[in-house]
């Protein structure tokens, strides 16, 4: 008898409901990025800390927690920590909506990170189960789409519910609806491997780490990713108040502009980019593996560029689709990168791995990057008054070079230290 798992498209029904997790994960992520002017007001915050709420106390216990809670999945069930994940980074971000100072706001942002920690770690292992090799890049890609599809509904539902509710209603009805979620997919989705099966003969999970510290493919390709979401975290909370400023769309009653032009930029290339970046990868990757890195090192050498000359541009209609192109490529890196991320270690340890990895990369880019940038802001503010957030996002996108470097250079370790997956 054919088991649930078994099935021909229930593999297509667990990416499905994978999808729409990460979507409430990117979207409760990004609604912060959109509310900044209104919270910044009530809440009398400058943009130091406000970038330590947007990225550092996310970031704290996001990144620690991270390798924990994957290891854990390995051992009690993916699905499980999804879920458990999910009600919790959705509550806490519904208490958001009451925060009445900084620091209530800072922990309630630490809560939604702690949440948020157990999510995609032990999605990325759980695709790895559900898809062979040469679709697997594709597949992660097409999982991706929840930070494109998240983040651009974030800025939209975002800035609808602000203007005509308040910042406070936006953060509870985000959080409510992602509870709501969780018992869904808790029904729908079953891991392909039981736990106790999944590990069965294999070494202990505690061995990932030493494992991964002696490949040099994984530093760089992790520090590299880093440096990418440094850029990218940063501008996904500050980009809509550069803009605001940049058009002159300051007023409340013009919030909704803003979530429309971010909510098209967001959802339409990052779509694209991250869904082309599997795509791509996986033909490529079948003749050569070092095109996984290559391809996205090419992506980043073009989107710094693009975003210094879409920031600088003053028509609206035309730095849109200037801004359309790094907004795509600077998502590409997600299935390649992850997908050669995974193949350094044994199948059994594809959740610890991606844990590790994503430790790195978001102890970089959500801890530093839009800290980094706010605070450069506030040093900038008395020489160039607003448009100071601006010159300091353009600073940050010059990461995106060092990220292309360090790609470039993890090519030759990355096809050395490659392993075939037992599947």
């Amino acid at each position: 008898m054919t088991t649930r798992t078994e099935r021909p498209g229930y593999p297509a029904l667990v990416l499905m409901m994978l999808l729409i997790v990460y979507t409430f994960n990117f979207l409760d992520r990004q609604i912060l990025g959109i509310l900044a002017k209104p919270i910044q007001a009530g809440l009398d915050l400058n943009d130091a800390q406000f970038g330590a709420i947007g990225g550092t106390a996310f970031a704290i216990l996001y990144s620690v927690l991270g390798v924990p809670l994957a290891l854990a999945a390995d051992r009690w069930g993916k699905t499980r920590v999804i879920a458990g994940s999910l009600v919790v980074w959705s509550g806490f971000t519904a208490l958001c909506g009451t925060a009445t100072g900084f620091w209530q706001l800072f922990f309630y942002r630490l809560g939604v990170g702690v949440g948020e920690a157990g999510g995609a770690a032990p999605s990325y292992a759980l695709i790895a189960d559900y898809f062979p090799v040469d679709r697997r890049a594709r597949a992660v890609g097409i999982y991706s789409m929840g930070i494109p599809i998240g983040l651009g509904a974030g800025v939209l539902l975002g800035a609808y519910i602000a203007k005509y509710i308040n910042w406070q209603a936006a953060f509870i009805v985000m959080g409510v609806a992602g509870i709501l979620v969780a018992p869904v997919f808790l029904w729908l989705v079953r891991d392909r491997y039981p736990p106790t099966v999944a590990i069965k003969g294999a070494p202990s999970p505690f061995l990932v780490v030493p494992l991964l510290m002696k490949k040099p493919a994984y530093w760089l390709l992790s520090i590299s990713a880093g440096c990418s979401s440094m850029a990218g975290y940063g501008l996904a909370l500050w980009a809509p108040k550069i803009i605001a400023v940049q058009f002159g769309w300051t007023a409340p009653a013009q919030l909704t502009n803003v979530g429309w032009f971010m909510g098209g930029l967001l959802l339409i290339g990052g779509s694209v980019g991250i869904f082309l970046g599997g795509v791509v990868s996986d033909r490529l990757g079948k003749i050569d593996r070092g095109w996984y890195p290559r391809v996205p090192a090419i992506a980043w050498l073009i989107t710094a560029p693009m975003f210094i000359i879409g920031f600088r541009t003053g028509n609206p209609m035309l730095a849109w689709f200037i801004l359309l192109i790094p907004n795509a490529l600077n998502t590409l890196w997600l299935g390649p990168i992850i997908t050669a991320v995974q193949h350094l270690a044994p199948s059994e340890m594809r959740a610890g791995t991606s844990g590790t990895f994503l430790f790195i990369n978001n102890l970089l880019g959500l801890g530093l990057g839009p800290l980094l940038m706010g605070t450069l802001s506030v040093a900038l503010k008395a020489q160039y008054g607003d448009q100071s957030l601006g010159i300091a996002a353009m600073a940050g996108v010059c990461l995106y070079l060092v990220a292309a470097l360090l790609a470039f250079l993890a090519i030759k370790p990355l096809k050395r230290g490659w392993v075939e997956a037992a599947d």
